[in-house]
């Protein structure tokens, strides 16, 4: 090998990097030309397949998302060409490729940098349509937009891969059935669409933060792949005080991830972290992305729940925490949006701010809520307020509740101690 050469397996390895950031908008533009997922999938493999055979020999080009572009492109229209153009529809895509691949390394090197936000934003909104389930869209989005294979969705929520795949292809179907044509919604329907694409991002994330089963209490991958999808988003829609929010929310959250588990892989209150773990790079990431999205006048959920997490991350010890504040902030969280759970966090967070006595008044008065009826953290939360009270049988009745509703081990593990610590107290 000579001087200043690269060895093939250097090429290689960074011809799949460059597969791996580049994928996404590859498929989100073909997506939007053929109309189909799958092919759109294939033919970004298929260019791949073509750089790994011709980027050893004459190096990675200067714009290589353009120049994979380009080669799908051209596969696309000979594709067509080959099944002779056989109705309107392909004779119209067909004749849109032709006229976008003339002078194709000059002209995609504009149109990737313009309207590649675009495409990969249509994708986005089109894997996360709420006509599909929540677990459609958080495995199809995992799929076309970060890039995960069918077994890596499948072991992040601890389901077969038979299942997920058949998710994502119930999913393709129903979105090649529907006629949707990639594209990003505007007006109203932006704002309704919209909505659903956050909902699945932060799915994403907190199955991430807090495994609702399983033996492990985080999965940290997870967090960081739904992290990874809000900067996107949030790259593409700056303005949106909503996307901010969000994206701010899951910094401050994921900066406690280390912390939340012990050595042994136990349980960690917030109270009791060692805040000297918590991220501060992704602190104040969290705080300026708060900052923005406060400064174009968000007030939406996401915009308050960051607001909430910023007030632990701003706390330098828990009994420096404004239980005062983040009381307020529930307050206000539960006008924009009503639901049991927020409820119980602000049950929560006027027990701390007021005394465990304020807390179980608040539960009490949403004890026959269903979406509470099989729902760990309300008996769990009912025990805590109960135990600070004194009223220690009904606390270990509690616990021992929660303990029986969680499905994840290590959860269960700590609400049994729990339950075991009332009978000390005696």
């Amino acid at each position: 090998m000579t001087a200043g050469e690269t060895h093939p397996g250097e090429t290689h390895r960074a011809i799949e990097a460059t597969f791996r950031i580049e994928r996404a908008r590859l498929v989100a533009g073909l997506a939007r030309m053929v109309r189909d997922i799958d092919r759109a999938e294939e033919l970004a493999q298929e260019a791949l397949v073509v750089a790994l055979s011709d980027w050893p020999k004459t190096g990675v080009p200067a714009n290589p998302g353009a120049w994979l572009m380009a080669v799908a492109k051209r596969r696309a229209i000979d594709a067509i060409r080959h099944d002779q153009m056989r109705d309107r529809k392909h004779e119209e895509i067909a004749r849109t490729l032709d006229e976008e691949a003339e002078d194709a390394t000059a002209a995609l090197d504009a149109a990737l940098d313009d309207d590649l936000g675009d495409e990969l934003l249509g994708l986005i909104f089109t894997a996360c349509h709420p006509m599909l389930s929540r677990e459609a869209r958080a495995a199809l989005t995992l799929r076309v937009v970060g890039g995960l294979t069918t077994d890596e969705i499948a072991r992040a929520f601890l389901s077969s891969e038979a299942t997920i795949a058949q998710r994502i292809v119930r999913a393709k179907k129903a979105i090649a059935q529907a006629g949707l044509a990639f594209d990003v919604p505007r007006g109203g329907e932006r704002a309704a669409r919209l909505s659903s694409v956050l909902e699945v991002i932060y799915l994403i994330f907190n199955e991430g933060y807090a495994a609702t089963a399983g033996d492990d209490l985080v999965r940290p991958a997870l967090a960081r792949e739904a992290q990874r999808l809000g900067r996107i988003l949030a790259g593409l829609l700056p303005e949106e005080p909503e996307v901010l929010g969000l994206l701010a929310l899951m910094e401050i959250q994921a900066s406690r991830l280390g912390a939340r588990t012990g050595p042994d892989g136990a349980f960690v209150t917030l109270t009791e972290q060692d805040r000297s773990r918590w991220d501060g790079l992704l602190i104040q990431r969290g705080l300026d992305a708060l900052a923005r999205a406060e400064a174009l006048g968000g007030r939406g959920p996401y915009v308050l729940q960051a607001a909430l997490a910023a007030c632990h991350a701003r706390a330098r010890r828990a009994v420096d925490t404004d239980w005062p504040r983040i009381a307020a902030l529930y307050d206000r969280l539960r006008v924009v949006t009503p639901s049991p759970v927020v409820d119980l966090n602000r049950a929560i967070a006027h027990s701390m701010a007021f005394g465990p006595d304020a807390g179980l008044k608040l539960v009490d008065e949403i004890a026959d809520a269903d979406a509470l009826r099989n729902y760990a953290p309300f008996p769990a939360a009912r025990g805590d307020f109960l135990f600070r009270a004194g009223r220690l049988v009904e606390a270990r009745s509690a616990f021992g509740a929660a303990a029986a509703l969680t499905r994840n081990l290590r959860e269960r593990a700590f609400l049994l101690a729990r339950a075991d610590a009332c009978d000390g107290q005696d």
